[in-house]
């Protein structure tokens, strides 16, 4: 069997059992090396090779996570999830519940898609603001999986197509130079100015998805009991007290780190500024930095070592050779059938991101065997971008291990009474994932 597949599926296998992603990727790679030729120093070496690769990334996300936690310290979170509860309270009355549904739906959706990229503290917003509201929810028997296709949206599609917060991670950082380290030996390059173009069909498509689930699949009514929610996972928030100081420096800092991002390119340096920032306001203290970033890596280090292993691996894969093979065996078995090849391409991609949950992750992996064959078939430039994004965005958008559906089931299910399988991960799959694939093909058929 081909190295790559087997490793693949030795990675993918472990992944579905609920083995750490971090232990399927090394596995998986050892197993792709060992049998694609090398020996075991020398798929180590590829591996260590490649690890070097995903640390620009793991840092990017450390940054951020620092950010996130100092914002959080100055009641800007607390200030507006305060707002938007007492607003809906006020509002959820019998004679507007249709109204006050929507406005609800719309508000969680704009936060989440800000956590992204305009206050990007990506799901830690989740515990803050979805448990208050659950009394408010139940009151208005609302739907909760169009909450969790809410959220989720809001997760995912920003990044895809905003180049700022996680956007820019995902679309820079990772997307962008795997693209062009993958294709260089080929001739392909890639702009930056590419990529989020590239991107936006696959999002409208998931965009159409989520007017299905709020406006039609889960408008109805849906019945919960009443229950007195404190806190999520028993652990109690204590909010910040927003200050006018606070308030405007956060704002400064957000708008610097935003800027600086699209100026440079770089969610690091955004984001070590908008920290120096919120440290000269007075929001914290610089001798607590050191505190500051360990608070931030422990919210991101998860996300941040699959992205290490997941270089590595993507390195090993090269090393065996195994990847022009496999390259050779498609276009043999397609032919010149490209539109059977692009949809087989998100197919596998779907397979490969279900296992692992994380788009940031499976790019190395997917980029180092999707370029190649891109190439093979004759995909230009920018449909080439969107088979390996939107084949790595299938992870989040509906997998049971990604962050954008165990996030919102963490806020939704804190009275027991939301299922992460059939009311997060189904009604995203099938409201996102679906859509990715139907629009994703077609976007690589006509750019």
């Amino acid at each position: 069997m081909n190295a790559v597949i087997l490793a693949v599926l030795v990675m993918v296998a472990l992944s579905l059992l609920r083995v750490s992603v971090v232990f399927a990727l090394v596995v998986g790679a050892l197993v792709g090396g060992l049998v694609g030729g090398l020996s075991l120093d020398d798929t180590l070496s590829a591996f260590n090779e490649g690890v070097g690769g995903g640390a620009q990334v793991a840092l990017a996300y450390a940054t951020l996570g620092a950010f996130a936690v100092a914002i959080s310290r100055s009641g800007l979170p607390d200030m507006l999830a305060n707002r938007l509860i007492t607003l809906l309270g006020k509002e959820a009355t019998a004679a507007h519940q249709a109204r006050v549904k929507m406005l609800l739906l719309v508000a969680v959706l704009l936060v989440a898609i800000s956590s992204q990229n305009a206050i990007p503290v990506h799901i830690a917003f989740i515990p803050v603001l979805i448990p208050p509201l659950l009394a408010v929810m139940n009151r208005l028997q609302l739907d909760r999986r169009a909450v969790a296709c809410a959220l989720t949206f809001g997760l995912t599609a920003p990044y895809m197509l905003l180049p700022v917060g996680f956007g820019a991670i995902f679309l820079n950082d990772i997307l962008l130079a795997n693209l062009n380290s993958a294709g260089e030996p080929l001739g392909l390059e890639i702009s930056r100015g590419m990529v989020p173009m590239a991107m936006a069909l696959p999002v409208g498509g998931m965009a159409m998805g989520l007017l299905v689930a709020l406006l039609f699949s889960y408008r109805g009514q849906r019945s919960y009991a009443s229950k007195d929610v404190a806190a999520l996972n028993g652990q109690t928030h204590t909010p910040v007290e927003p200050h006018l100081l606070g308030l405007v420096v956060s704002g400064v800092a957000i708008v610097a780190a935003l800027g600086l991002q699209l100026y440079t390119g770089s969610m690091i340096v955004g984001g070590l500024v908008g920290i120096g920032l919120l440290s000269l306001g007075g929001i914290f203290k610089w001798r607590e930095a050191d505190d500051l970033f360990t608070s931030g890596m422990r919210m991101m280090a998860l996300i941040g070592f699959i992205m290490i292993s997941a270089a590595g691996f993507a390195e090993v894969m090269k090393a065996t050779g195994d990847i022009d093979s496999l390259v050779a065996g498609a276009f043999d078995l397609f032919g010149d059938n490209r539109g059977l090849a692009a949809l087989v391409m998100l197919l596998v991609g779907l397979f490969i991101t279900l296992g692992i949950g994380s788009s940031f992750s499976t790019i190395p992996i997917i980029a180092a065997i999707f370029v190649p064959l891109a190439v093979q078939f004759g995909f230009s430039p920018m449909a080439t971008v969107v088979l390996v994004g939107t084949a790595a965005a299938l992870g989040d958008a509906g997998s049971p291990a990604s962050d954008s559906t165990l996030g919102p089931t963490s806020g939704l299910n804190v009275d027991g009474q939301h299922d992460h399988m059939w009311d997060s991960v189904v009604p995203t799959f099938l409201h996102y994932n679906l859509p990715l694939i139907a629009f994703g093909w077609l976007a690589a058929m006509t750019l």
